[in-house]
This record gives C-alpha cells, sequence and structure tokens, in this order.
C-alpha cells in the first residue's frame, strides 16, 4: 500500500514538472480598419507578442461568436505578425477575433484576442415607399403610417418630406427609423410624402432615389348652416333655401326636408347649395332641416321655420350715448327696429340722403342686424350734424317702404341735458327741501319745555292729594278718637272725585299758613265737624309731604 502511494505521488510530480516545461502563447492582439466598404479588399493584422521559440503559430481571423470556419489564416514562426486579406461582405459587420494556437500540438492550450469592431458600409439603393396603414385615401381622424423600404443600404439616415417641404417631429408626427407614423390626421396632412435615405462612406455620401406616395385625407362634413331668401316672381313667391357646411372635403351631397318629407337634394363640388320651395306669405309652412354627407357621417343642421311676414310699422329709433375724458358726448348709436318683418331691408338716410356702407374710414358706420334691426355708429363732429332716420322694407319687394321720425343730431344737442332729466333732479332737490323743512317744524312745535306756572294735571293731582290728605289727618269720628293716617289710607282716598269735596281756604286768626276746612258734599254722609288747627311742628310735617307729592305730580306731569 505504502508503494503504491510513493509511486502516485512520484508521477504526480513528474507530469507537474513537465507542465512546467510546455510552452505557454501569449494574448494575441488584432487590429485593421473600424470603417469597410462592401466589396472592398482590406487586410487585418494579428500579432502574438508571447510566444515559444521553434514553435509554428497559426493565426485565425473569426466573426465572433461563428466558429466553424476562419474568415482568414496566417503562420507565424518567429513572432511575425499575421496577415489577413478580406474583400468585405455585409457578413462581415460586427466584431471580429483573432485565434491564435500552436500548430500540430495540441499540447499548448490556444488563445483568443479581444474583439475588434467592423462596420460594414453598403451603400443605398432603391427606396420605396409602403402604407403600412392601409389606405392611401381616408377620412381625418385616423392614423397614417409610412414604412421607408431599401433594396440594399446599411447605416442610413432617412429624409421625410410633405409636398418638398421637410417633416419636422410634432406632437402628432413621429419619426421611427425608417418610418414615419401621423396620428388624429386632417386634411393638412394630405399630399404628396418623399423618403430619401443616405448613407456615406469617408467623405463619399451615397443618397437613394426619392420614393413618393399620394396621401388624401378627407375632412369630415361640418353641421350646415341653413338660411333662406324669398323671390318673387310676378304674384308668386318662392324661397331659395341656401345649406352652406364650413368644412368638409367636396363632393358633398346636400338633402332638405321639411319635418319628415323629402325637399329635394344636391351634389356639389364645393360647400353650399341652394334648394328653391315654393311658399306662401303670412303661413306657418313647417319646419326645415338640411342634411350633409361626403361619404362617412352624415351632419343635421338645427331646424328653421318656414314663414315670411311683411314688413310692418311703426318703425323707432332708439339712442346710446359714448361719453369721453371731459364727459362730453363723443359718440352716438342709433338702433333702428321694426315692429314685424321677417327679411328685412334697412337704409339709413342723413338730410334725406342715402347712407351707403362704407368699408373704408368715415364718420359713420353702418351695421345690419336683419331683421331684427340695424345700428348707425356715429363720431359726433361737423360731419355728423343733420336729420337722421331709417327706412325698412321688404327684401323681396321694396314697393312697401316703412321709415321712422327724424332725429336732428348736432354737438350741442347730444350734450344738453334733457328736460325730463332736469325735472326729475329738481323735483327730487324741493322734495328733500321739503321734508327737511317739515322735520324742523314738528321739531320746533313738540320740543321739550319748562315753565315757570304748574302744570295744569300737576295742580288738580296736588289738589286731590292735599285734600285726601286732610281728610284723613283731621277727621275724626263721632266718638272723638284721633287716628293717624296711614298709607293704605291715604291709597282708598285718593280713590274718591274730587267732585266729591268742596273746600274752604279762609285762614283762622292767628295763623301763619294757610289752611282749607274740608266739607263733604250734600249728596254724601258728612262727618261730624273738626277743627283744622294744627300745631306748628304738624303744619311743618304737613308742608314737607305736599312737597314730596308735588314733586311726585310734576314727575307725572313731564311724563
Amino acid at each position: 500500500m505504502i508503494l503504491h502511494l510513493f509511486l502516485a505521488a512520484f508521477v504526480g510530480l513528474g507530469s507537474a514538472h513537465e507542465d512546467r516545461n510546455l510552452p505557454v502563447l501569449g494574448r494575441p492582439v488584432l487590429f485593421g480598419p473600424s470603417v469597410a466598404l462592401v466589396k472592398r479588399a482590406v487586410e487585418f493584422y494579428c500579432e502574438l507578442l508571447e510566444h515559444p521559440n521553434n514553435v509554428t503559430i497559426l493565426l485565425q481571423l473569426f466573426k465572433e461568436g461563428v466558429y466553424s470556419k476562419p474568415l482568414a489564416e496566417s503562420t507565424s514562426l518567429n513572432g511575425e505578425k499575421g496577415v489577413f486579406p478580406v474583400v468585405i461582405k455585409t457578413f462581415h459587420d460586427g466584431n471580429l477575433e483573432c485565434v491564435a494556437r500552436a500548430q500540430n500540438n495540441t499540447s499548448i492550450q490556444p488563445t483568443t484576442s479581444f474583439h475588434h469592431h467592423l462596420r460594414v458600409v453598403e451603400p443605398v439603393k432603391q427606396a420605396h415607399i409602403v402604407v403600412s396603414s392601409g389606405q392611401t385615401e381616408f377620412f381625418e381622424g385616423r392614423t397614417l403610417e409610412l414604412q421607408c423600404e431599401l433594396d440594399k443600404g446599411s447605416y442610413v439616415t432617412y429624409y421625410w418630406f410633405l409636398d418638398e417641404h421637410d417633416i419636422t417631429e410634432t406632437q402628432h408626427r413621429k419619426v421611427y427609423e425608417n418610418r414615419l407614423r401621423i396620428i388624429r390626421t386632417t386634411s393638412r396632412d394630405s399630399g404628396s410624402y418623399m423618403c430619401i435615405a443616405q448613407n456615406s462612406y469617408n467623405d463619399t455620401i451615397f443618397s437613394s432615389n426619392p420614393s413618393t406616395v399620394n396621401i388624401t385625407i378627407i375632412d369630415i362634413v361640418s353641421a350646415p348652416n341653413i338660411s333662406f331668401t324669398v323671390l318673387k316672381e310676378n304674384q308668386n313667391y318662392s324661397a331659395l333655401v341656401s345649406c352652406s357646411s364650413l368644412r368638409g372635403t367636396p363632393p358633398i351631397m346636400f338633402t332638405l326636408y321639411n319635418m319628415d318629407e323629402l325637399m329635394g337634394n344636391v351634389t356639389v363640388q364645393d360647400r353650399q347649395a341652394t334648394i328653391k320651395v315654393p311658399i306662401v306669405l303670412r303661413k306657418h309652412l313647417g319646419w326645415l332641416q338640411c342634411r350633409a354627407d361626403n361619404g362617412d357621417q352624415s351632419a343635421h343642421s338645427p331646424w328653421i321655420p318656414l314663414e315670411v311676414v311683411p314688413v310692418e310699422g311703426p318703425v323707432t329709433l332708439q339712442f346710446d350715448y359714448s361719453t369721453g375724458s371731459n364727459y362730453a358726448v363723443v359718440g352716438v348709436t342709433i338702433y333702428c327696429r321694426p315692429s314685424k318683418g321677417s327679411h328685412v331691408k334697412f337704409e339709413w338716410f342723413l338730410n334725406k340722403t342715402l347712407l351707403p356702407h362704407i368699408q373704408g374710414p368715415s364718420f359713420y358706420k353702418v351695421v345690419d342686424d336683419p331683421p331684427q334691426r340695424s345700428t348707425l355708429l356715429l363720431a359726433v363732429g361737423r360731419s355728423s350734424v343733420g336729420t337722421y332716420h331709417c327706412k325698412v322694407c321688404d327684401q323681396y319687394d321694396n314697393t312697401t317702404a316703412v321709415r321712422s321720425r327724424g332725429k336732428y343730431l348736432d354737438k350741442e344737442v347730444v350734450n344738453r341735458i334733457p328736460d325730463v332729466v332736469v325735472a326729475v333732479v329738481f323735483g327730487c332737490f324741493a322734495c328733500i327741501i321739503g321734508m327737511v323743512c317739515i322735520c324742523c317744524t314738528i321739531g320746533f312745535v313738540y320740543r321739550p319745555r319748562t315753565y315757570d306756572v304748574k302744570p295744569v294735571v300737576g295742580v288738580k293731582m296736588k289738589n286731590m292729594l292735599y285734600e285726601d290728605n286732610l281728610e284723613y289727618s283731621e277727621y275724626t269720628e263721632d266718638t272723638g278718637d284721633m287716628k293717624e293716617s296711614t298709607m293704605d289710607q291715604f291709597d282708598q282716598a285718593s280713590v274718591v272725585s274730587m267732585e266729591d269735596w268742596t273746600c274752604t281756604s279762609d285762614p283762622p286768626p292767628g295763623r301763619a299758613h294757610r289752611t282749607r276746612a274740608c266739607t263733604r258734599l250734600a249728596s254724601r254722609q258728612t262727618p261730624p265737624a273738626q277743627s283744622c288747627h294744627r300745631t306748628a311742628s304738624e303744619q311743618l310735617q304737613q308742608r314737607e309731604e305736599r312737597e314730596q307729592r308735588l314733586e311726585f305730580s310734576r314727575s307725572l306731569a313731564r311724563v
């Protein structure tokens, strides 16, 4: 067993020593042109910097990833460069590699160079446009896709043109290499599309022949407008109904309906058509609608009444004034309105002279808005002085015309304050003054007053209180017992009417203060006669009470 282990170790050491003695190949270096034109002959070079002596090295050129067949081969004995002459083909485009291996010696491991990129340029040839989206004629809103294809060509730059103008990328137009994509197309995208392909080698530029394709994008017809004029032929009247659309690619077919009844149709090469319908004046004949169709979908106009009303008066004028910075009137707007009329013609006159419609600068401008009204815009000045009036008539018959009243205008007239305004202002001012005078008079009459003479009500109240006080303070019953007056007795005595008492005011001899003797009326039971004499202290107390009651009665009188 030990012998076997010894033999195995000896063989292993011998093999390792033998491997250390084998030659080693370094990494080869590949170089040559990085750009080449197809069908041109070029040379690539491969050099092995580390190589064993006296060993023939085989150098091979491969396309990266394709090692079944070399593109070229070369041998090197003493480290010479390997030369690879190659006729360039489109297949050669990409990464190339050089592989070095010992010739006829498989024990030496081959080595591979870093890859070398080669760009093969093939001149462009025969470009043509393919409509990937399908049709060359379609309605707006759809997507257009074009593709520029070549028979030959590599490393190509594509240029797109519409009617010989460059196509720039926008939100709706995108260019992806050889493809052009337009979303939400409109009629503005119609035209001749052209594609040109180019590539270059060194300073040489190769261009394809231009390829073109015509694209037609049809605008969908818009909702038509409908109106009609009246035509008088002898004693017969007809309505010339006009149907017109602002958008839409011709031909367009217009159809006229009166409610559900077909009145006529016509196909035109523009966006307007006229259909004739017989009518009767002053009679409602139904409702008209126009329909337009150019192949994709039908559009409808609003309904309008088929009724013709002749012009009738009166014709009224209304005025609006425009003021300047100094509050002076600088412009006047006059409106002319007839009472009735469905097809009205307006005419303006200055001093009985017709004012024509003028587009250029002038002191006036006429703006018609039939059948409701016509507007005359005036600039106040010397040229605008005069009398203005308006005349209206039927568009189809001017034999019956109605005119408005005349209105004289000049700078002084328009800047004068109207009489109505003056009357209203002065009337309001007079009302305010009158109201102020009335308020002052009422305040003077009913102002608070202070008199030295006691009010009648106060005197009466004082007498009542004083007499009642005398009655309850001095009166005694038949038994001769004297009782003091209380507040409850005073309240009861105050209920007694003043007509139930008679008083005398003759003072007894020797008295400083005036006293009263009071007796009952005959209608009531008369108490026994009592003496009205009082002591000085009682009289002083009574006087103070009288003054308090007098002050109380004055307060009541003020209230």
